[in-house]
């Protein structure tokens, strides 16, 4: 198999509709005060509808989520439409209602122009998704109305119009491609707060025109998310729309494997999680915390996660200061019987100055220059197995707490 180099971001132009068989279109519909594009559709025109999902792990999830599982549990969509502007999250039963009335808009309105009956979609063809204010209705007018010019907008091309539509507090869009030989994966994603994610992040479509069945699509999504999207930690604070979808339309007639699968997914998603992390919400410093020598990867996991969402370190890192006591702390609030090791063994190294050895001064920490670039790579050594996680983040900054203290959520 040929393998050719993956794109990202401004490189990467309307990235889910770089593979065959799909059309997108980003509109403004009102949703938005600012006037800026706020409703999109992604439409797989097949000959395949396969489809998977993986959504937030939260308790309280938005009437969307609870659809669009309801919808995906066939392993079948032809469509996804995600709205900016509004979660219609916490919204209760007319909030599920709004949802359930935008699907079966978007299966009238697809349907109406479908060329032959194998072409016509049902509401639980439609996965949907909303991102925005939690606790506020939908203006159901406005969407359904940009539904109806979403589709009139509907285009191969399309594809940058939507991820542009998905954007809240983002700054830039978020899309990926993973070319290959005959077949490739496109993704588009949203999120610059609230990263936390329980097997997903935000909103994030990706899609293939791999032939490959519902079975492979659901396994190959979860395997990416799990290393990729779920490695991402800026904040601490689990949305409750988290959602990833993948959609394979099989048009380009090559039946992939699930391994070969998996690593493009994985490919496209990975990029996307690190244009997360760069946007995220006031940020000044990308965040890398590898955690190695962990008796189990759920070790190394649990400890990188205790570090990356110590707001002690992450206010470090801000001011440019290498204190590698806030990290071995941090390290030492992960229970024994969770991470196993010898709290008198760790090491710890930033930007590659080992500032700690064994739990003390190691080399200077003036030797650390974290104002020189924006990203920042900790490394912490248990010794105590072979296992390796690395879980990224932010800084936190004067600008976090501004954006978020005047934003309701």
């Amino acid at each position: 198999m040929t393998t050719i180099a993956s794109t990202s971001g401004a490189e990467a132009s309307g990235a889910v509709t770089v593979p065959a068989g799909f059309r997108a279109a980003g509109v403004a519909a009102g949703l938005k005060s600012t006037g800026a594009r706020d409703v999109a559709l992604v439409v797989n025109d097949g000959p395949l509808s396969t489809a998977a999902a993986v959504l937030t792990s939260n308790r309280v999830q938005a009437a969307p989520v609870v659809w669009t599982r309801q919808a995906v549990s066939d392993g079948a969509a032809r469509v996804v439409v995600l709205n900016s502007g509004g979660a219609n999250a916490c919204t209760g039963p007319d909030g599920f209602a709004d949802t359930h009335r935008t699907a079966e808009h978007v299966a009238d309105v697809l349907t109406s122009v479908a060329a032959s009956p194998d072409d016509e979609v049902g509401a639980g063809d439609v996965l949907v998704c909303s991102t925005g204010l939690i606790g506020l209705r939908l203006d159901l007018d406005a969407l359904l109305g940009g539904v109806d010019a979403a589709a009139t907008a509907l285009t191969a091309d399309g594809g940058d119009d939507a991820a542009l539509a998905i954007m809240t507090t983002d700054t830039v869009p978020k899309e990926a491609v993973a070319g290959r030989d005959g077949w490739s994966v496109g993704g588009m994603a949203k999120g610059a707060g609230m990263l936390a994610p329980g097997l997903a992040t935000m909103l994030s479509v990706v899609t293939t025109d791999a032939v490959v069945d519902a079975e492979t699509a659901d396994a190959a999504l979860r395997a990416a998310t799990a290393t990729t999207f779920d490695r991402v930690d800026s904040d601490g604070c689990m949305s409750t729309n988290d959602t990833v979808i993948l959609l394979a339309s099989g048009a380009s007639g090559v039946e992939v494997s699930l391994d070969d699968l998996t690593a493009a997914v994985t490919e496209v998603c990975a990029s996307l999680a690190r244009q997360l992390v760069t946007d995220a919400e006031g940020a000044s410093h990308d965040v890398a915390v590898t955690v190695r020598g962990a008796t189990t990867e759920d070790a190394a996991l649990a400890v990188a996660r205790a570090v990356t969402r110590s707001n002690l370190f992450k206010a470090a890192v801000f001011g440019n200061d290498p204190n590698w006591g806030r990290i071995v702390s941090a390290v030492g609030t992960v229970p024994e019987d969770v991470a196993p090791y010898d709290p008198l063994a760790l090491d710890v190294t930033v930007n590659g100055v080992q500032v700690c050895r064994a739990q003390g001064v190691g080399e200077p920490r003036e030797l650390v220059d974290l104002a020189a670039q924006r990203e920042v790579v900790v490394e912490i050594d248990l010794h105590a197995g072979d296992a390796t996680a690395t879980v990224w983040t932010n800084d936190l900054t004067h600008d976090y707490v501004h954006e978020n203290s005047a934003y309701s959520s």
